[in-house]
């Protein structure tokens, strides 16, 4: 019975129930006086608090992905990588290095609407792992393959990338089952609204339950790091994905939002487009965060520079495109969307999305995705590349007299 199945679910909320309704039925008889009724009151009222309390955990586990295994609960997760065999012989694996690695449904069954029938017809979600090669994080995500992916004509060619990034403290069965990014992105390729495309889903933050912002803490997980260098080199060792930054984007809502701007600003090298539903501008810390820069003298500097207003006024400008999206009524960061797009000069483009109201809430952001996704895939060139042909294998033929040609076969 997996941690975020909804099997578990239903047993801990009958558990709970069962327990309440014995508590009830016990009470009058643990009413009397004695060390054994005052023991037995105490253990009924001790055992229905920890049975509500753990349906209670797992309910929100299951929302929110804490943890996707029984194994990540209790800390048993392997940091070695693993072969990766492609049993459907698709090609949609390459084993080298390991980087990927299959993962059980991580709640990706109690999705609705995703595609089902041959992918090459109608694309694939996979449910994996990424394992960061420097920082040595593990990351659920699910991977989001179009039709043409799997399609003959395509075989050769690599296609564009989305890094699809939840809030927090909410992982990626947000993003499948409550945003609809991967129903969204088909929905729009088989409109003409989206090119092929590539959607990897994933948490911002590398050591739950820590929000750690994108940001590489000074002796602490190096979340920049894993976004910029360790999950760029995975997906490109696993799929056939773009080598060149013009064919990758991040897209988040809330602080997956954040996390998008901070990657494309400071790391264009690595994603050149960002698209931000309700945001925010600059990092700061929080309880949720801890400290994020260290305690030294150069924590204001490094916080400083996460504060994306500043640095468009203080450093280069990189060559990006970027799009936020607010809400005039309801959205707290209506004020600072603006500050930040008066901010944003060339050679960075900008584009916007502001509601006359909306909550900081999935209703709003169900509003946003489509033309979100739709901006992003209009920055992102397609096909960016093609993988190589392979190379003619050539043997000798058996030695005779005069004869010492190499033929290709």
């Amino acid at each position: 019975m997996g941690l975020t199945s909804r099997a578990l679910e239903c047993a801990t909320a009958l558990a709970a129930l069962v327990c309440v309704g014995l508590t009830v039925w016990a009470w009058p008889r643990l009413a009397r006086r004695g060390p054994g009724a005052v023991l037995g009151r105490l253990g009924v009222i001790a055992a229905t608090q920890c049975a509500i309390l753990t349906a209670c955990a797992v309910a929100v586990n299951a929302d929110f992905e804490f943890y996707g295994s029984w194994d990540e609960l209790l800390g048993r997760v392997s940091t070695a990588p693993a072969h990766l065999a492609d049993p459907g012989g698709t090609g949609v694996y390459a084993a080298r290095g390991g980087l990927v690695e299959p993962a059980g449904p991580q709640g990706l069954d109690r999705v609705r609407g995703l595609p089902a029938g041959p992918p090459a017809k109608v694309g694939r979600v996979e449910s994996v792992r990424i394992i960061g090669r420097r920082t040595r994080a593990i990351d659920p995500a699910f991977v989001y393959l179009p039709p043409q992916y799997f399609q003959r004509q395509y075989h050769r060619q690599r296609f564009p990338v989305i890094v699809a990034m939840s809030g927090y403290p909410g992982g990626i069965m947000n993003l499948a089952q409550f945003l609809h990014v991967p129903q969204t992105a088909d929905r729009l390729e088989r409109s003409g609204g989206l090119q092929p495309t590539v959607v990897v889903m994933v948490r911002p933050t590398i050591a739950p339950p820590r929000d750690t912002e994108c940001v590489d803490v000074p002796g602490g997980p190096r979340a920049e790091t894993f976004f910029t260098k360790d999950l760029p080199e995975a997906l490109k060792s696993a799929y056939r994905v773009g080598h060149d930054p013009s064919a990758w984007g991040a897209l988040g809502y809330s602080s997956g939002g954040s996390c998008a701007l901070q990657l494309a600003l400071r790391d264009p090298k690595v994603y050149t487009s960002a698209a931000s539903l309700s945001g925010d501008y600059r990092i700061d810390d929080d309880l949720t965060t801890g400290s994020l820069f260290g305690g030294g003298p150069d924590a204001g500097r490094l916080q400083e520079r996460h504060d994306l207003v500043w640095r468009l006024g203080h450093l280069p400008v990189p060559r990006v495109s970027v799009l936020v999206a607010s809400s005039r009524q309801g959205e707290k960061d209506y004020g600072a969307t603006l500050r930040f797009l008066k901010a944003v000069r060339p050679p960075m483009t900008s584009a916007r999305i502001i509601l006359p109201r909306g909550s900081h809430h999935f209703t709003t952001w169900l509003r946003e995705i489509g033309p979100a996704m739709q901006w992003m895939g209009r920055q992102l060139t397609f096909p960016q590349d093609t993988t190589p042909p392979p190379k003619p294998r050539r043997t000798a033929r058996a030695a005779s007299p005069g004869a010492g040609r190499v033929v290709a076969r």
